[in-house]
């Protein structure tokens, strides 16, 4: 993408100028630079304000200083759509982290409920940041900025892209609650896009959302064996083997009866009683899924500064769980989405068109 006018030509004297500019960054933090972390330490948007500048630093090896910090703000923008969002339907997130040509990302602390929540979610940062590439455009076209129109040109790509039906983007994510069959589209139509794009890192992204429905529609259909994971507990047995109580050893074996139960976070979790032992104990399992049996694989007896302990090897056999309630979406809502969805694409497109003509964009 050029940058046209003035700008265009100056840009290796900006270049040059970033370089000082970032010369003297790098020398104020390195005098200063206790006293800024200590500062950052105390609060929450330590992580995300160092992400940003690394982000910003890293777009000045390719870019003028001004694109880059542009660039970065639209990827604060349309993150923080993904956190107003979420906010709204009380689902706790992290705040964004930046990645360097990989773009921005938010962690979830609790999982979605159903399909709805998770669309709504997903809406969010395709929906700010089209506005806040908007803003770029409305600003350019007052200014007359070839800049502002590279920003506004970039942001609504982006955010189009983003809408294509591949999990994890956006678009996989909304199409969830108006049909898992726009999937199929986004595996045959987003390749095209993809390789038209020529793009390493969505490529990458396909591949992983083409081996994730494989698994979960062809693979996981056929394959009826069991999962297996393999979980630790530390019994205390000093007062067992002072009262004469029959120790186990590695070569022990036997299946010990279990209960399973989801916490607060949505978090399901395994409690084991071993009778014999007086003992219960628990452990996160790693997906929610159907447990079949849990097994003892084995006990080593450990002499340790806390007494005499024993460590039993437990292996859980699982089967995952589908929710496919989590799917059911109103009839209704559906076609919301999905209306909402394609308008938000087409309006994209048609926003992309108009820069490329009103701001003269060349990609």
């Amino acid at each position: 993408m050029r940058l046209a006018g003035k700008e265009q030509s100056d840009s290796k004297n900006i270049k040059k100028g970033t370089w000082t500019w970032l010369g003297g960054v790098a020398a104020m933090l390195l005098v200063k630079g206790k006293a800024i972390l200590a500062l950052l330490k105390l609060s929450k948007i330590a992580s995300p304000f160092i992400s940003m500048l690394i982000s910003i630093w890293a777009y000045t090896l390719i870019y003028p200083w001004q694109f880059a910090i542009g660039f970065v703000l639209l990827l604060l923008i349309h993150e923080t759509g993904h956190v107003i969002a979420a906010k709204r339907i009380g689902l706790p997130v992290s705040a964004p982290l930046f990645v360097p040509f990989m773009g921005a990302l938010i962690t979830m602390k609790k999982q979605p409920l159903d399909a709805k929540q998770e669309a709504y979610l997903a809406f969010g940062g395709p929906l700010l940041g089209s506005l806040g590439a908007a803003a770029c455009f409305a600003l350019g076209y007052v200014l007359d900025s070839p800049l502002l129109y590279s920003l506004a040109y970039i942001g609504f790509l982006l955010n189009l892209i983003n809408l294509l039906p591949i999990h994890p983007l956006d678009g996989g994510r909304i199409v969830t609650a108006v049909s898992r069959w726009l999937w199929l589209v986004g595996l045959i139509g987003g390749l095209a896009v993809i390789i038209y794009m020529q793009s390493v890192l969505f490529f990458i992204i396909w591949v992983l959302f083409a081996y994730d429905l494989y698994g979960k529609y062809v693979k996981r259909r056929k394959n009826s064996k069991l999962n297996s994971v393999t979980f630790n507990f530390t019994i205390p047995a000093d007062s067992l083997r002072e009262q004469g109580y029959f120790i186990p050893g590695p070569d022990h074996r036997r299946e010990l009866p279990f209960t399973t139960y989801s916490n607060l976070e949505r978090q399901q979790i395994l409690e084991i009683h071993w009778d014999s032992l007086n003992y219960s104990g628990t452990a996160a399992l790693p997906v929610q899924c159907l447990v079949e049996k849990v097994e003892v694989k084995g006990v080593d007896q450990l002499e340790t500064y806390n007494g005499f302990q024993l460590k039993a090897r437990c292996e859980v056999h699982f089967k995952l769980y589908e929710n496919d309630k989590y799917y059911d979406v109103p009839a209704g809502t559906r076609w919301r989405y999905g209306v909402a969805y394609f308008a938000l694409a087409s309006i994209l497109g048609g926003m992309i068109y108009l820069v490329h003509v009103v701001g003269n964009i060349n990609v």
